[in-house]
């Protein structure tokens, strides 16, 4: 007999932390949807009081998700404990998360609170998170630096104030494995009501342990992991989902537990994910990178032709390499692209966005030979980010690019409706539209980040970018995609100047930090 691990999934609440990788409500739920299909256990879907566009976009994951719990976070102030419940309550299944600080140096310089005030917060929002679940996680946050006997008091109190899962977040990423795994063990075995809540782990990989950590307390009982699809979150990010997943799964024969998950969507979350947020999946990483599979070695290609088994420890289709490619083109109707799209769990509100998407489909079919799925979710983000009524849009680009010659580009951009015509020369093609584009503009803004990606093969390939700006400390990410490199450079840095000049007001997301 094993053990049940449950897979809880926090990409849209502490994935959402990275600098620039803020979702949108359509992107949550598309989002959410993919990890139902994977069929993780609980969707942390956001920090409910952090502003009204989070409470809308966790209260409409809460509205759509059917077969797996959704949970929010929040402080310990009641206010933040009903927000959570107004929105999580049509959920079919739902948890409250609610977390405070246990460490000397949280407590001290952070809260400015007594370990008893700490203790005393820590009961009183389990009970009023009681009051609306008997599903309610209880985290200690930065519990890794916290001091035993005071940890084990709090996690003693708040089982006995009716918290279900005890959540033990290793914060900054300080942990080892043999010594969290041992922490975990000590705590489970000192706490008299121990068996009364499930255990939980939530590591961040600051010294690139979080998925050898969260596995070390698996070992030793914990038997609830948080992690992010593609290890996405704050600084170096979370414990990833699909390293965890498939090293519980490839072994059985030392890890005493399973997952439900369904391996054969991970690369689906993935591609997802990376297109959403614009953090490109390094290709040499676990599981989903795009040398994970491959082998360039002439032994190593030699023993897998012999015996698969002799360098490949799994299958490749078994985490969705290769078993959806199903190929559209020129030729391919509506109702193709609608089935399709439905698969990949998208579907539209208004008809109108997929007419809008499937117009942009024929476009890319007259460019390119054939259309995969990556190219499909390109698409849908491009018409999100369409209907998102940007105010500041590209209409029309000539650029100019010769050996020899200074680059040239001149662009008609839409400004609430009203074109302007701009113009301005560069170092290369983009450096020249970006200047054209600010010599309108005016913003102000510092480009940090500047990535192309080929979304598939071939040298038809749409080029995704991703281009990240800063103006006053706000940082954004912007993406965008076309055939051509330098329209999506464009469409990148427009999207990502609309965020900065025309904000949605929002608390940072690290008020929600566990």
């Amino acid at each position: 007999m094993t053990d049940r691990l449950i897979i809880f999934d926090t990409t849209m609440r502490d994935g959402e932390q990275s600098p620039g990788a803020s979702m949108t409500k359509a992107e949550k739920i598309r989002i959410a949807k993919a990890l139902e299909r994977l069929k993780v256990d609980v969707i942390e879907a956001g920090f409910p009081i952090a502003s009204p566009g989070d409470f809308e976009a966790v209260q409409a994951v809460a509205r759509t998700i059917k077969d797996c719990t959704v949970c929010g976070l929040s402080r310990t102030g009641d206010a933040d404990i009903d927000r959570a419940y107004e929105a999580l309550k049509d959920a079919p299944s739902y948890r409250i998360h609610t977390f405070i600080a246990t460490s000397p140096i949280h407590m001290v310089n952070k809260l400015k609170m007594a370990p008893d005030e700490v203790l005393e917060a820590a009961i009183r929002a389990v009970k009023r998170a009681r009051n609306y679940t008997n599903d309610v996680e209880f985290s200690c946050e930065d519990s890794s630096r916290s001091e035993f006997e005071f940890l084990a008091k709090v996690v003693e109190a708040v089982i006995a104030a009716g918290a279900t899962t005890i959540n033990l977040p290793d914060t900054v990423g300080y942990a080892v494995p043999e010594q969290y795994g041992a922490f975990i063990r000590r705590l489970r075995e000192t706490v008299p009501n121990s068996d009364k809540a499930v255990f939980s782990v939530h590591c961040h990989n600051d010294l690139g342990l979080a998925v050898g950590n969260s596995l070390a307390a698996v070992m030793n009982g914990a038997r609830q992991v948080e992690c992010t699809i593609n290890g996405l979150g704050e600084r170096a990010g979370n414990a990833s989902l699909e390293e965890l997943v498939m090293a519980v799964r490839t072994r059985k024969d030392y890890f005493p537990c399973e997952t439900r998950i369904e391996t054969t969507e991970i690369m689906n979350c993935s591609r997802l994910v990376s297109t959403i947020t614009g953090f490109p999946v390094q290709p040499n990483k676990a599981i989903v990178g795009a040398n994970a599979f491959a082998h360039e070695s002439g032994i190593h290609q030699d023993g897998v032709l012999k015996h698969r088994e002799t360098y490949e420890i799994m299958r490749a289709q078994d985490v969705g390499w290769n078993s959806n490619r199903i190929v559209l083109g020129k030729l391919s109707g509506r109702n193709a692209l609608r089935t399709r799209l439905k698969e990949l769990g998208i579907e539209f509100a208004q008809e109108a966005d997929f007419i809008d998407t499937f117009k942009r489909f024929k476009d890319l079919a007259d460019r390119k030979t054939e259309i995969y799925d990556e190219d499909l979710q390109a698409l849908v983000s491009d018409t999100e980010i369409s209907a998102a009524n940007e105010r500041v849009q590209l209409v029309a680009m000539r650029v100019a690019s010769e050996t020899g010659k200074t680059p040239q580009a001149e662009l008609t951009l839409a400004i609430d409706g009203v074109e302007h015509r701009t113009a301005s020369e560069g170092d290369g093609p983009v450096d020249a539209a970006y200047r054209a584009v600010e010599a309108l503009m005016k913003s102000g803004v510092r480009l940090q980040l500047y990535s192309v990606n080929a979304i598939t093969t071939g040298t038809d390939s749409q080029g995704e970018v991703t281009v990240r700006l800063e103006r006053a400390g706000r940082i954004v990410n912007g993406q965008g995609a076309d055939t051509d490199i330098i329209v999506a450079s464009v469409k990148a840095y427009l999207n990502a100047l609309n965020k900065v000049l025309y904000p949605t007001p929002r608390e940072h997301p690290q008020t929600g930090q566990v």
